[in-house]
């Protein structure tokens, strides 16, 4: 390796993937010089404790505290701590040093993406972040270039692990949600505090960093609905099996083509029915998939491992190699393409079908009044299915065809205030069918 360059690589962060990726680095150092082109030198390591134990064997010699020593000189900066800061700092710094950046953040990008690609873009370096989303699953590359001549119409993903294993469970086996949580923790799928999951934070950011590579628009991140599945129980769980549904927590991202006022966006993240037989309904246990609907493409699937040390350090090597590669041919780093500058619509325009179940008293004419409020508010019904409950309550699963997100939510509220139904049990959207 003698006659290659060197790259001089620094990590920040040794945890789960910081670890896994250091290791990698140093074990297949010869396979990653002949693929790359650069002989890469794993500068140093920067972390908080240098003594906390660690998923892999490093020397303690490569850690350090001094991050932004570190930094200075190197080549290419791998950011794989997390958070917001002081990751956003450290990654300013090494683009204004001149590095190129490999990150795995995608709380940052999600944040302040805007702002880091566009630093990138001053002084001609390159952003890779193919681990941010999915962890191993190859889907930020093929949004960004391969698809970049296509147009994506429309991404449904599921995006978190945590999220899935349960709701996975609480399908097949018939399990509560508390219970499946639990399992998950003890496992280590959830944290301690599973609220990033749970209440699909998590998938918010993927979502966000997702749908602007696909329309080519800067998607903030408080402009992604977010919905988390702590309020789906055993009963919905029985009711979407029996009507040929499974429930998902879904990112789905939508190029909004017909309206009135010009082409928009909308990016939205919730637990939502999905028909059976459609593929994303056959993912299991904590893998992930991205389904992706292009123009000329037609639709794609991407699936696999969305989470787990060695799975996203895999992924994080992989644009390691692309930057050295750079490196060695020369010229600038690709910059990110948002240029549309789509507006991102409120999930009051959205429109989808849905499924309402209401609990109503168990007598003549209330089916008719119930349809007639859903008449009125412009939401048209599919189908209706009626058994009763053990209190002696007609329970009413209605299945609507497409209407506009608010006209349901405001006739939602006329039914539960009509004096005919005794409770709104749950309002599901339904995609991908």
């Amino acid at each position: 390796m003698t006659d290659k360059r060197r790259l001089r690589v620094a990590l920040l962060g040794a945890g789960s993937v910081g670890s896994q990726v250091a290791a990698l680095l140093r074990e297949h150092a010869d396979e990653l010089a002949e693929r790359s082109g650069a002989e890469l030198e794993l500068a140093g390591i920067a972390v908080r404790n240098p003594d906390a134990p660690r998923n892999a064997e490093l020397p303690r010699e490569l850690m350090t505290t001094d991050a932004e020593t570190l930094i200075v000189g190197s080549d290419i900066v791998i950011e794989v701590m997390g958070g917001l800061e002081p990751a956003r700092s450290y990654v300013l710094q090494a683009i204004n040093s001149g590095a190129d950046i490999v990150t795995a953040n995608k709380a940052m990008l999600a944040t302040h993406g805007a702002e880091i690609f566009d630093a990138a873009d001053q002084v001609g370096a390159s952003v890779s972040y193919e681990a941010a989303v999915a962890a191993a699953i190859p889907i930020i590359r093929p949004l960004r270039d391969s698809l970049a001549g296509d147009r994506v119409n429309r991404i449904m993903g599921i995006v978190n692990g945590t999220t899935n294993y349960i709701l996975d469970r609480m399908d097949r086996e018939g399990a509560d949600f508390g219970e499946v949580l639990a399992d998950a923790q003890r496992l280590g799928y959830a944290e301690a505090d599973p609220t990033a999951d749970v209440e699909a934070y998590d998938a918010a950011q993927k979502a966000a960093i997702l749908a602007s590579l696909a329309f080519h628009t800067t998607v903030p991140l408080e402009a992604v609905h977010r919905e988390g599945i702590t309020g789906i129980t055993k009963g919905m769980m029985d009711a979407a099996r029996h009507a040929g549904y499974v429930i998902k927590l879904l990112a789905v991202c939508e190029r909004l083509a017909d309206r009135a006022d010009g082409e928009a966006v909308s990016v939205r993240v919730y637990p939502a029915l999905v028909p059976r037989e459609h593929p994303l309904a056959s993912v299991h246990g904590v893998n992930n998939a991205v389904f992706v609907e292009a123009a000329a493409a037609g639709n794609l699937m991407f699936y696999g491992a969305g989470a787990g040390g060695l799975q996203t350090a895999s992924a994080v090597l992989g644009d390691v190699v692309s930057a050295a590669r750079r490196h060695i041919a020369g010229g600038v780093g690709v910059g990110e393409s948002a240029r549309a500058h789509l507006p991102v619509v409120a999930i009051g325009e959205i429109v989808t079908r849905y499924q309402v179940t209401l609990e109503v008293d168990d007598q003549a004419g209330v089916l008719a009044t119930v349809a007639g409020i859903l008449s009125d508010g412009r939401v048209s019904i599919a189908t209706v299915e009626q058994t009763v409950t053990e209190e002696g309550r007609a329970r009413l699963v209605i299945g609507t065809h497409q209407a506009v997100e608010q006209d349901l939510n405001e006739t939602v509220g006329r039914l539960a205030t009509s004096g005919v139904v005794e409770r709104v049990v749950s309002v599901l959207r339904v995609e991908g069918d």
